[in-house]
């Protein structure tokens, strides 16, 4: 009696249909978990800038004019640069925006933004900005 090992055509078809298909889910979710952690980067960027403009606001009663008055880095990996945008001395607003670059990043956040809002320094917003819902962390999401 002969005895054959091994896997006949159909199993191996089997197997390489599931992992075609277990590729097929990952790789969106990949991508979309790639584009998370480059905006993380803005994320945390701008949010470095809270503390030392709130301490710039309660001091002067204004804000400053440029983002690297304040804040040491104001670009980054993928992030090109942090700017601030004022009421134009008609209001307080205080819009601190993190604008992601246009090439090296996931092409759904390219050239978008991340916005910060306050209106004292002390509670901010940042639900602004161009980067899309699914992307950005949960208390950034409006």
């Amino acid at each position: 009696m002969l005895l054959q090992k091994g896997f006949t055509l159909i199993e191996l078809m089997i197997v390489v249909a599931i992992i075609g298909i277990l590729a097929a889910v990952a790789i969106p979710a990949y991508q979309d978990y790639i584009a998370r952690a480059q905006v993380s980067e803005a994320v945390n960027m701008t949010a470095g800038g809270k503390t030392p403009l709130a301490e710039f606001f309660a001091d002067k009663g204004i804000w400053p004019s440029t983002a690297s008055d304040i804040m040491g880095n104001t670009s980054g990996k993928y992030v090109s640069a942090i700017s601030i945008t004022t009421g134009n001395g008609v209001s307080t607003v205080l819009t601190l925006t993190g604008t992601m670059k246009s090439a090296g990043v996931n092409a759904v956040i390219q050239s978008a933004t991340l916005t910060l809002t306050s209106l004292d320094g002390k509670i901010w917003d940042c639900t602004g900005g161009t980067i899309g819902v699914r992307y950005r962390p949960a208390a950034c999401r409006p």
